[in-house]
């Protein structure tokens, strides 16, 4: 699951950053909506979280061009006052959420939670399969499967969007810091861990594979 945060006020950024960092998501910054464009246009992201107000133009201006590009992406703004016309702005240009600084670390995670109900999952059950994404454990029958890193993430990945077919650019935009410096073959090498590791050791069926479109979660079937 991948963020985007555009953020004037460094300090501020870096903590929030390592928060988001901390609760496994993939963590682009920002310093102006130059570079938070740049971003947007090789990269596919989840949320982004930025300032209402830049050296360089408003959240306003950045806005249409995020929801042009990626529909699915949501969108918090954060401003260094509370204007009611920042709001109203923010929201009809497509902002899925406002905040107002001084802000609460606590209550701005929960708000990101709320959008992006992921890595943040306690448990995924299916069947006799259980992830559990915030600790990195995977178990199969009580039994802890060795399955980390890279893999681990391709592997929640999927089982949180069941029955869909995700393409390897999908699983390279959520999962790679930079996806862009990598080969497809990553992809490859992951399914195999897993279908070695779970698959092959308990005689099931976990992933998919959809010629020319990608991988699906299957099991149970």
């Amino acid at each position: 699951m991948r963020v985007l945060i555009i953020q004037n006020e460094k300090t501020f950024c870096k903590i929030l950053s390592d928060l988001l960092e901390e609760s496994y998501y993939q963590v682009d910054t920002a310093e102006n909506l130059k570079d938070g464009k740049y971003f947007i246009g090789i990269r596919k992201y989840n949320l982004i979280i930025t300032s209402y107000k830049f050296s360089d133009g408003l959240a306003t201006d950045l806005i249409p061009f995020i929801k042009k590009t990626s529909l699915n992406t949501s969108i918090i703004v954060l401003s260094s006052e509370y204007k009611k016309e920042y709001e109203i702005q923010s929201l009809r240009a497509g902002a899925d959420d406002f905040l107002a600084k001084p802000l609460d670390f606590d209550i701005l995670l929960a708000r990101i939670d709320s959008r992006l109900r992921l890595w943040h999952s306690n448990t995924i059950i299916y069947g006799d399969l259980t992830i559990y994404p915030s600790q990195e454990r995977i178990t199969f029958q009580t039994q802890e499967i060795d399955i980390k890193g890279k893999s681990f993430r391709v592997l929640t990945h999927l089982a949180i969007h069941k029955d869909q077919i995700i393409s390897k650019e999908e699983l390279l935009d959520s999962i790679w810091e930079e996806p862009e410096l990598v080969t497809p073959n990553v992809i490859e090498v992951a399914i195999n861990q897993i279908r070695q590791k779970l698959d092959k050791t308990f005689k099931i069926k976990s992933i998919e594979t959809i010629r020319n479109k990608g991988y699906r979660f299957c099991y149970p079937s």
